[in-house]
């Protein structure tokens, strides 16, 4: 359980107690060592491909569509997919489903056109992520994948403030946790800049204590997450903080990046660190597009 938890009234911990259970699946709950996870970004490049394509790869065991990139106090909503045709996009959810591939949406990104600056607010981007991409149904509010149900929220916070109410979103979600059924539970995730502390806005939905996974940006401009200054300490205190939750390390597809890391570097350096952790869970792809152009996946895949 994350930090904090433990100072929450009895009713509440019950109830974060119950959620980490229905978010949390047999793959999450293995412990330490290799578990052949990787999740990659989708949608952030016309070029990369359709959505069924990557999932037919047979590279990635979880997708994450970017971005929902507009939210928050002035109620309108956008979704950014980089020019690609929404029309056939459900279908390609429900081919990915069929592959055992769960699909989930990240809201966030690299924009400023969002903030959740109420409990108010917060619920009602809930209200709309319910309703358009869930198992909602609201006539007034459309369904870009029609009846397509996605399987999972990932939060991608670049920016924030104290404020903002993630941890509401987050607990909104894991009392709506019926996806699909018992066995089908709806992931919740976030993709962090890989310094700790995290930003308060962050740290505020992370310590609800319910997050299934993190993702942790070591590719990031981050002079403490470089792969050469130090991402190791960083890695120790975020798994360290979130016992109960899966880490994944986030690496970049993109070999013309100085903070790509060669292949036999994850198999010799980053692998094996990260997989000293109980609660490491996997590797995560920044993104389809880059890694289409690498074929990255296709040699680090097994060293997950």
């Amino acid at each position: 359980m994350a930090p904090l938890a433990a100072r929450r009234p009895a009713c509440l911990l019950a109830l974060l107690s119950v959620a980490a259970a229905l978010f949390l699946t047999p793959t999450a709950l293995a412990a330490g060592g290799k578990t052949g996870q990787v999740t990659v970004f989708w949608g952030r490049n016309k070029a990369e491909g359709s959505l069924r394509e990557a999932c037919d790869s047979g590279m990635y065991t979880m997708v994450t569509m970017s971005f929902l990139d507009v939210f928050g106090a002035n109620g309108k909503y956008h979704l950014d997919l980089s020019g690609h045709d929404l029309s056939s996009v459900g279908a390609d959810i429900k081919h990915c489903q069929s592959k055992g591939v769960p699909v989930s949406l990240s809201i966030g990104g690299y924009g400023t056109g969002y903030s959740l600056p109420s409990n108010r607010s917060a619920l009602d981007l809930f209200d709309h992520l319910w309703n358009s991409y869930f198992g909602g149904s609201k006539p007034s509010v459309p369904r870009p994948f029609g009846d397509a149900w996605l399987d999972g929220v990932d939060l991608f916070l670049e920016h924030g403030t104290p404020a903002d109410r993630y941890d509401v979103l987050a607990l909104e979600l894991a009392k709506h946790n019926i996806r699909g059924g018992p066995g089908k539970p709806l992931h919740l995730t976030a993709t962090v800049r890989c310094g700790y502390p995290p930003a308060a806005h962050v740290g505020r939905a992370l310590a609800t204590g319910i997050f299934e996974r993190v993702h942790v940006r070591t590719y990031e401009s981050d002079k403490w997450c470089n792969q050469n200054l130090g991402w190791e300490g960083s890695w120790d205190k975020w798994t360290a903080a979130y016992p109960a939750t899966r880490f994944y390390v986030g690496l970049t597809a993109d070999d013309k990046s100085h903070q790509w890391v060669h292949p036999k570097n994850v198999y010799y350096g980053v692998a094996p660190v990260a997989q000293k952790k109980d609660n490491y869970g996997g590797i995560m792809l920044w993104d389809r597009y880059f890694d289409k152009q690498t074929n990255y996946s296709s040699l680090i895949k097994y060293y997950a």
